[in-house]
């Protein structure tokens, strides 16, 4: 009886937990999970960037800021279909929710900013750094490069508050980076440190 009493109380509270994702609208620093089942190797996490955008394989990069997981699966789903035999099997759900970004941090006298890191690092996602924080320090706070960095590609992303439009600046971050590693950082940037191609050195 007990255990029927903790199955009952498990499956009602993934039933909520559920319904409770499948309303929830989407936002920049989300983080969502994404399955293919006929495709183990394109099941990941995903970043929505501070444009609201994901990239995926085979999708390319889709807009999912304001809508729903379900929404999401869906253009998942078309995006990847001709590259199947048969319509595949996509689940969608969200892996944790981000820090809401404040463009207007230094105006406001914030005393943190959120910034963003991805790709070949030892922490990714979202990180709270003050105000002022620079390149480097942002790449030691997210814990250093992995082994497979392509240290001389790191990228750094940037939208325009004014346009809209993202600019993509690269350093080469070898040996510290000199003066590239002092590049200051502002609200919203994201860092892509770049997977090292076959034979690349660093």
């Amino acid at each position: 009886m007990k255990k029927l009493l903790i199955w009952l109380i498990f499956s009602l509270m993934s039933v909520t937990a559920a319904h409770a994702q499948s309303r929830y609208d989407i936002r920049p620093g989300d983080v969502l999970q994404i399955e293919v089942l006929e495709d183990s190797s394109l099941t990941r996490s995903a970043l929505v960037l501070p444009d609201g955008t994901i990239n995926f394989p085979y999708a390319g990069t889709l807009h999912v800021a304001g809508h729903t997981v379900d929404q999401v699966r869906k253009s998942l789903t078309t995006g990847i279909a001709p590259n199947f035999a048969a319509t595949p099997t996509v689940y969608v759900s969200i892996g944790s929710l981000g820090a809401r970004v404040d463009t207007n941090t230094a105006a406001t006298g914030s005393k943190v900013m959120t910034v963003y890191s991805m790709g070949e690092v030892a922490k990714t996602g979202p990180l709270e750094v003050p105000p002022g924080t620079t390149l480097l320090q942002l790449l030691a706070q997210s814990g250093g490069f992995t082994k497979f960095a392509a240290t001389k590609r790191v990228e750094l992303h940037r939208i325009d508050p004014q346009t809209g439009a993202e600019k993509v600046t690269k350093f080469d971050m070898r040996n510290g980076a000199g003066s590239a590693g002092a590049t200051r950082l502002q609200p919203g940037d994201v860092i892509v440190v770049p997977q090292r191609r076959l034979f690349e050195l660093g």
